[in-house]
């Protein structure tokens, strides 16, 4: 059955474990950084960087408020990444992780530039694209994944995705009871469904998500038109080249009688 992340961004305290448990697991190198003015760091995603905490400050003195997002790959079941890959290296898996074959990448960067969430970052030592992979090693053997086993308030938990859903529906409601008006959970369908299901309490661009998470135009332009056309001139290519040398052997045949 389908597994799924669920995140709650009103539980989330910032202590950036998660961070940490990710980069230990998957053997991911630290980064040097400097100092910016923000309690953020890393500053962004990186190869070596598959999720951090972004800190986020609305409003002001004494009105201002304290949002924690966690940005990660979203596992969508209809995934961009995977349909603009050329070499096939990326797969939606059974257990909902969408993973990145290093195999089998190519480096062209076009998952990067058709995720909706900018999420896979280009690894110029490997030529290949580096993002979360929910774990995919630690799942299909039962465990639960590095973030999820670190998260101190709860804030990240897994499991079968319909368990995942209707905890996050009831922790919407529970938060609508206390004052919370806009809470809402996030990526319930969007997109097929995504893997990481994210409970809110603000509107999805007050933590930098898009609203209404679509595959880019692009996408749809290079599945059903251009992909085509590329194979259909490829093969075009070949059988001229092909006729071209059928008739050549036949003109010096030709001379030779």
């Amino acid at each position: 059955m389908a597994k799924a992340m669920l995140l709650d961004f009103n539980l989330c305290i910032g202590c950036r474990a998660c961070q940490v448990a990710c980069k230990e697991w998957n053997q991911n190198e630290g980064e040097v950084t400097e100092n910016t003015g923000t309690f953020e760091n890393p500053p962004d995603l990186s190869s070596k960087t598959w999720t951090k905490i972004k800190f986020i400050e609305t409003g002001k003195n004494p009105d201002n408020q304290w949002f924690f997002r966690r940005m990660i790959c979203q596992h969508c079941t209809n995934a961009a990444c995977q349909n603009v890959c050329p070499p096939k290296a990326i797969s939606h898996m059974e257990t909902t992780a969408v993973v990145i074959d290093q195999d089998k990448c190519t480096g062209c960067k076009y998952c990067i530039s058709a995720c909706p969430f900018s999420i896979p970052r280009y690894d110029a030592g490997s030529n290949t694209a580096k993002k979360c992979t929910l774990c995919i090693d630690r799942i299909s053997n039962g465990l639960i994944p590095a973030c999820a086993k670190v998260c101190a308030p709860g804030a990240v938990r897994f499991g079968e995705r319909e368990v995942m859903l209707r905890a996050g529906q009831n922790r919407v409601e529970a938060l609508k009871k206390e004052g919370h008006a806009n809470a809402m959970l996030y990526g319930e369908t969007a997109l097929g469904g995504l893997g990481v299901m994210t409970v809110m309490t603000e509107a999805p661009d007050v933590y930098g998500l898009p609203t209404d998470p679509a595959i880019p135009l692009s996408v749809g332009l290079w599945q059903d038109w251009l992909k085509p056309l590329t194979i259909i001139a490829g093969v075009g290519g070949l059988a001229a080249a092909v006729i071209s040398r059928i008739g050549s052997i036949g003109y010096k045949h030709g001379e030779d009688e």
